[in-house]
Formats: C-alpha cells, sequence, structure tokens
C-alpha cells in the first residue's frame, strides 16, 4: 500500500509508503492521501492527526518520473490536489512527523498541517524551484501566512535548504527532536492535544484560520461568536465545576 492508517484510540496516524522514491507522491498515492484524511474528519471518535512518511524521508514532492513518463498528477482546480488533501480544510488539527527530506511538494503537504516536528536531520525546501516546478498545493499561501512574507519569499525564491535549528527560530516548525523520534514525539504531542475539550480546541483554531482573512472588528466578532458556540454547549460550565473540584489549578495539565 502507498499509503497506510493506522488508528490508535483517537489518534489518526497517515504514513506515505514509498520509501524507495523518499515517499514522492504520484497519482494514486494523492488520491489516497486525500481519502484518508476524509475519513479521519468523517470519524467523531478521532481527535488528532499526524503524518509521516516510511523510511526516514517525509516526502520528496510530487513524483518527476512519473510526471515524465505522461502520468501527471491531478491538476484540477477542486477535489483533490496534485498532493492529495492540501486543499481540504479539516475541522481537527493534523501534525506533520517531519525526518529526513520535506520538500518542493512535501513541503507543501507539512505547511498543509497545523503543527510540525521535525528531527535533527530534516530538511525543508522549495527544490522544485530548480525544475521549472511550481508550488500548487498552498506553498506560496500558507508559508507566507506561519512565517512572514520576508521570509517566504527567501525560501520561494532561492529554492534553499532550511535545516531545523533555522525553521525553528522562524516558526516554521514547533518542535525540535532527535533522528528517529519524529514519529513518538508527534504522538505524545497529539495525546497532549486530545486529552483538551475538543469543542473549545476546535473553535479556537477555526477562529485563528477564519481571522486571517478577516478585518480587526470581524475577526474580534468571529472570535466573540466562536466563543459564545463553546459556552453555550455547556463545555465551559463543565470545565469550571472541574476547577472547582480541583483538576487543573498551578497551571497542572
Amino acid at each position: 500500500m502507498k499509503v497506510t492508517t493506522r488508528k490508535d484510540g483517537d489518534i489518526y496516524t497517515v504514513t506515505i509508503n514509498r520509501p524507495d522514491v523518499r515517499n514522492a507522491v504520484d497519482l494514486e498515492t494523492a488520491q489516497m492521501l486525500y481519502e484518508a484524511f476524509l475519513e479521519f474528519d468523517r470519524d467523531d471518535e478521532l481527535s488528532v492527526a499526524i503524518l509521516h512518511g516510511e523510511g526516514g524521508n517525509f516526502c520528496a514532492g510530487a513524483d518527476l518520473k512519473a510526471l515524465a513518463e505522461g502520468t501527471p498528477n491531478r491538476l484540477e482546480p477542486i477535489g483533490s490536489a496534485p498532493m492529495g488533501p492540501s486543499r481540504l480544510f479539516l475541522s481537527k488539527p493534523v501534525i506533520a512527523a517531519v525526518s529526513g527530506y520535506a520538500v518542493a511538494g512535501g513541503f507543501e503537504l507539512a505547511l498543509w498541517c497545523d503543527l510540525r516536528v521535525a528531527e535533527r536531520g530534516a530538511v525543508f525546501g522549495v527544490f522544485c524551484r530548480r525544475f521549472g516546478v511550481p508550488l500548487i498545493d498552498g506553498g506560496t499561501v500558507r508559508l507566507a501566512r506561519i512565517v512572514g512574507m520576508g521570509r517566504a519569499l527567501d525560501m520561494i525564491l532561492t529554492g534553499r535548504a532550511v535545516y531545523p535549528d533555522e525553521a525553528l527560530q522562524m516558526g516554521l516548525v514547533s518542535r525540535v527532536v532527535a533522528d528517529n523520534c519524529c514519529l513518538e514525539d508527534a504522538c505524545l504531542l497529539a495525546r497532549e492535544i486530545a486529552q483538551f475539550p475538543q469543542n473549545c480546541l476546535r473553535h479556537d483554531r477555526l477562529s485563528v484560520y477564519q481571522g486571517l482573512d478577516l478585518s480587526l472588528d470581524e475577526a474580534m466578532n468571529n472570535e466573540f461568536n466562536h466563543g459564545m458556540a463553546v459556552i453555550t454547549s455547556g463545555e465551559t460550565i463543565n470545565g469550571a465545576k472541574s476547577f472547582k473540584s480541583g483538576k487543573g489549578r498551578h497551571g497542572t495539565f
């Protein structure tokens, strides 16, 4: 199988399983990734997903050999994207567990995720700059929103490699971990996130994303509406009762 999935309680791991080509994504792989994340979003028993690459690399981008041989990835403007799920906006968070190369379209898949956990040996970059392959899976959009326009243009125009220390400094990654540990550490992070009241967490996450396209006043009003949806759901009063009973005090989690 070019893509494998695993459910472990409320954590869902999606693995690109083409290590012989550094997990490059061909047409079939892209569709399988798209369908895997649709399944995750529809399953009410799942809270957090992890995207990972088998065999020491996250993803080296689109399969250019398949493209050269006349089997390109899907290029329609709606539905499944060239790399698969990158046009989806899910209701729940996804963590990228990055080892080795996360470049070109693979870099775009990492950017699509909410958080990125990178091993010391990871490499990020717009390596497709060398071959006239455009960023078409959200790279020009998401990179600037994550690290700012100046840093995004530096990576996009030069195609240079960015390593974990710099990636952490610019906010591109959330954690830097030892080699061979990204999946384990991503799972720990996923479990931390999954333990929180999920309705509140998802509304706050959605408010962040929606606020990027709104004026300040509109974003503040949108945040209020999301907050009220949580409060009226009863989740907040339940949390207050837990606090009163002694849970979660003094910053404990």
